[in-house]
């Protein structure tokens, strides 16, 4: 009992920190990583525009809803999982079904996808249209730096998906801005899971 203890305590400890240097450890310098060395900054600096547009009090003024909706398409959450598991003796196992160009065909299909989202809601019906530009306008460069920079976001079929996510938008200004917070934060969501995915990637935790 006490060793199987032991054992046990000794996996949470592993695990917590296998998960800690997923979610925080700087991105190392890596042939696998995307071909841009620039690249893991670059997500990096999505998220925090992100951050930025969730807490915007301009933007949601008067919205008091908490939902989030992640309305990307894509499979990022599974395509993206560093498959690190432990086995009854304690040792890590990694599960080689793991596939880096799935995982970063995902965060294309997410870029692809948000970024068309922002593009059509500044072109429908809402309030204070300059100023609302001007606040969304960080993270669609962000974005565009991405698709520019990382040859795995190459900026195709951008026209197509604006014009599918033209579709969710109505003519009440309201309307359009609560959902538009409600897939903001969906989008939030969605760019902490790609950060800790390109760490996992560019730190090496596996090689193609």
């Amino acid at each position: 009992m006490a060793h199987f203890t032991a054992c046990l305590m000794s996996c949470l400890l592993l695990t917590s920190t296998l998960q800690w240097r997923t979610c925080t450890s700087l991105p190392a310098r890596h042939p696998s990583a995307p071909n841009s060395d620039a690249c893991p900054a670059l997500f990096r600096s999505l998220l925090l525009n992100i951050t930025e547009l969730v807490k915007s009090e301009i933007l949601w003024h008067g919205i008091t809803s908490e939902t989030d909706a992640v309305s990307s398409p894509s499979d990022t959450v599974r395509a993206c999982a560093p498959n690190i598991q432990l086995n009854s003796s304690c040792m890590i196992n990694r599960n080689s079904s793991f596939s880096k160009s799935e995982c970063l065909l995902n965060m294309k299909k997410d870029l692809l996808h948000y970024h068309a989202v922002i593009q059509s809601y500044l072109k429908s019906t809402h309030r204070r249209p300059k100023e609302q530009e001007a606040l969304f306008l960080p993270t669609l460069r962000s974005i565009q730096n991405l698709q520019q920079k990382c040859s795995p976001m190459a900026n195709n079929g951008q026209d197509l998906a604006e014009e599918e996510a033209y579709q969710r938008w109505g003519s009440n200004p309201f309307t359009n801005r609560l959902e538009m917070c409600k897939t903001m934060r969906g989008f939030y969501i969605r760019a902490i899971t790609i950060n800790r995915a390109i760490s996992y990637i560019s730190a090496a935790h596996h090689r193609n």
